[in-house]
């Protein structure tokens, strides 16, 4: 109403949509949670760690060099994801927001694998680095390395605003800005499980072969 507008969505509209989320959808996560708490998937407790782990924790050195350090790692393996997305995402970010069509779905999906082989291989690299730095506090660091993609994402999405909209007003920088920081969480969410399942597996299979006397 503000900007002249009759696209509008009224009041009680929204309020209905309120009380959808608190009426069935926080009920629905918060079984959700519950269930998958108590779960037992295969009818299996959770599987062992592949060998012996001392009771009392060593003390991490603090003498390591620069590419030991996970703060120093998480940023170039979030870059070097972004860079296998970045020419793709700004088609989609187009067909988005100035409203052109996409439809090379196929490329997309090819987008994605490379994607997901890249966060992975990367964060294995990072927790390699970590674990020869004698490190193993390595299960965040593999979450950050392969979230830290979403980072360039929203990075990139305002360069997109600046340059390639011409958007302008609270109302939409308002828009703009929550529904691409609602993507960036989402794919950084979605890479950083990719990256500590990735890290996980490694972990296990290198200390699998750990003969310990």
């Amino acid at each position: 109403l503000l900007y002249g507008t009759i696209y509008y969505i009224p009041f009680l509209v929204l309020l209905k949509l309120f009380f959808l989320w608190v009426f069935v959808s926080v009920p629905l996560c918060i079984l959700g949670t519950l269930l998958g708490r108590h779960a037992k998937l295969g009818g299996n407790k959770a599987q062992p760690f592949p060998c012996r782990v001392n009771a009392i924790p060593r003390p991490i050195p603090d003498d390591t060099p620069w590419y030991g350090v996970p703060a120093n790692l998480i940023p170039f393996a979030g870059l070097l994801s972004f860079g296998s997305i970045f020419i793709e995402l700004y088609y989609i970010l187009t067909s988005l927001w100035n409203y052109k069509f996409y439809h090379v779905y196929g490329f997309l999906l090819g987008v994605y694998a490379i994607l997901c082989l890249v966060v992975c291989m990367t964060t294995i690299i990072v927790v390699y680095f970590c674990l020869n730095s004698e490190n193993y506090l390595w299960q965040w660091t593999a979450f950050y390395s392969g979230g830290s993609t979403a980072l360039y994402v929203f990075l990139y999405s305002i360069y997109y605003f600046v340059f390639k909209t011409s958007m302008h007003g609270l109302v939409q920088t308002s828009f703009y800005f929550g529904y691409m920081m609602l993507i960036s969480l989402g794919m950084g969410t979605l890479c950083g499980t990719l990256g500590h399942w990735a890290a996980n597996k490694f972990v296990r299979k290198i200390f699998e072969n750990v003969k310990v006397d």
